[in-house]
């Protein structure tokens, strides 16, 4: 009796507070940022007097969300679905271009970016198909839904092009692991993605050598005699590397070597014991081989400069400039590191206050962090980041309703890649790809976005038990 009373006579106060928490320090972090211009244009005109009136905007629409009947999320969240897909297509005719990206709607000094919107609409969406009766995550069909409601506003994103945007709508998957889809789909996803990354980093020929090693090596082991195929896959592997080495043996016959004796391994093995290891391993190999020979071969002939330069950033930092392609990075890990383990002290960052830092304001805030208040500093932001996750987490498992334990995890899934991907790039641990720290990096629709999500959440969560 008295959890049913709590849970409908008051809100989360650890997540609302958490998100109180993190928007004062994000609008401490810009003010940082944008001292100069404060001085220059004056207080009301700068990027910091603006993200203020975002963040009344945004504390207004929290309140008032939470006084909306919760039923109404789910009763129109395919309406809200399509409003934010017809904002998608609308920015790409009526939208202004910023940086070579058409993503904002101007309305005098201020600006809106629909695809922050879109992913609000496609949380309650999915929550809402998921949420309906007899919809399993066991079933192609239904799989096949999901991942369209998914796929669509992405594609039309990627139309502005925003790149950065879209990768976040990966983060529903999450919620779908959750609703019982196959870890299959994740181990393959997982698989691609490395073999195309391994052909941007290295020649495809080493890269079928070695895919092809670790499939003999995979087959071997479950041979009868395995200790015996596994000395001679070994064997095998060190003939390999020395013939490449010494260049006796050309890499491509190595390759086709190495793909013959899989094959004829493959084809012992299915005759012993069928096809359910040998075809599928085979499929696996052939698909991952293909993709990292198109990845190395879109790279070298298809990739305009700049987007290689984004690529080897990242990936292969040595040949990059410096002076050009390099230099945010470089000089958001300088700024990081300045900061040592307490700080130079809050407006104190010299880096921050010259703009040494491109986009510091936006894509690079943590740089600021890391400055002005070291180690501590930046492992308070973390922390906090951390600890709104699990939150998520907890409120998403108490939901009694399909819907918002969906919506839940959506929402857990889109701060965590948010969160990941941005702290990551500022140190080169994934490409720079221009996504904002959510409640820290400036941005009236980001916060406004992400502000209404936890709102949403927070009324579902209160009702929780009106299921």
């Amino acid at each position: 009796m008295l959890g049913r009373l709590g849970s409908t006579r008051s809100l989360d106060w650890p997540t609302l507070s958490i998100y109180i928490g993190m928007v004062a320090l994000g609008w401490l972090m810009i003010y940082a940022v944008t001292l100069p211009e404060v001085e220059k244009v004056g207080f009301i005109k700068s990027a910091a007097g603006k993200q203020l009136i975002w963040m009344v905007i945004s504390f207004f629409a929290l309140a008032l969300i939470y006084s909306i009947d919760w039923k109404f999320w789910q009763v129109f969240a395919y309406l809200i679905y399509s409003l934010s897909i017809i904002s998608l297509i609308g920015v790409l005719i009526f939208g202004q271009n910023i940086k070579g990206a058409t993503s904002w709607y101007a309305f005098g000094g201020f600006s809106i970016q629909p695809s922050e919107f879109a992913k609000f609409g496609t949380a309650l969406a999915l929550s809402a198909y998921l949420g309906t009766f007899k919809i399993s995550m066991k079933n192609f069909t239904h799989q096949i839904t999901a991942f369209a409601i998914i796929a669509v506003p992405p594609a039309f994103i990627l139309l502005q092009p925003d790149m950065g945007s879209a990768i976040v709508f990966l983060s529903f998957m999450i919620a779908l692991y959750r609703e019982g889809l196959s870890p299959v789909y994740f181990w393959a996803g997982s698989l691609l993605a490395g073999s195309l990354i391994l052909g941007f980093i290295y020649d495809p020929i080493i890269i079928a050598i070695g895919m092809a090693t670790i499939a003999m090596a995979i087959l071997a082991y479950y041979q009868s005699a395995s200790k015996y195929w596994l000395a001679g896959v070994l064997v095998a592997i060190i003939a390999a590397v020395y013939a490449i080495q010494t260049k006796i043996v050309p890499a491509f016959s190595v390759a086709i070597g190495a793909f013959v004796v899989f094959s004829l391994l493959a084809i012992y093995h299915w005759a012993r014991k069928g096809p359910r290891l040998t075809l599928p391993l085979g499929v696996t190999l052939v698909v991952c081989c293909g993709i990292s020979f198109a990845s190395n071969y879109a790279f070298n002939n298809f990739l305009k400069p700049h987007q290689k330069d984004r690529i080897n950033v990242w990936l292969n930092p040595e040949k990059c400039d410096p002076r050009g392609s390099l230099y945010n990075l470089m000089q958001s890990k300088m700024a990081i590191s300045s900061g040592g383990f307490w700080g130079k002290g809050v407006f104190q960052g010299k880096m921050t206050k010259l703009n040494y830092v491109p986009e510091q304001s936006t894509d690079f805030i943590f740089c600021t962090v890391g400055e002005e208040h070291g180690f501590i500093g930046s492992f308070v932001i973390i922390a906090l980041f951390t600890a709104l996750i699990l939150r998520l987490t907890v409120i998403a498992e108490r939901q009694r309703s399909t819907f918002s334990r969906v919506y839940a995890y959506a929402l857990a899934g889109i701060f965590f890649i948010h969160f990941l991907v941005n702290i990551g790039m500022t140190m080169g641990l994934v490409p720079i790809i221009g996504i904002p720290l959510p409640f820290i990096s400036k941005g009236g629709s980001a916060l406004l976005s992400f502000s209404i999500m936890i709102g949403v959440l927070l009324k579902l969560d209160r009702h929780r038990y009106n299921v």
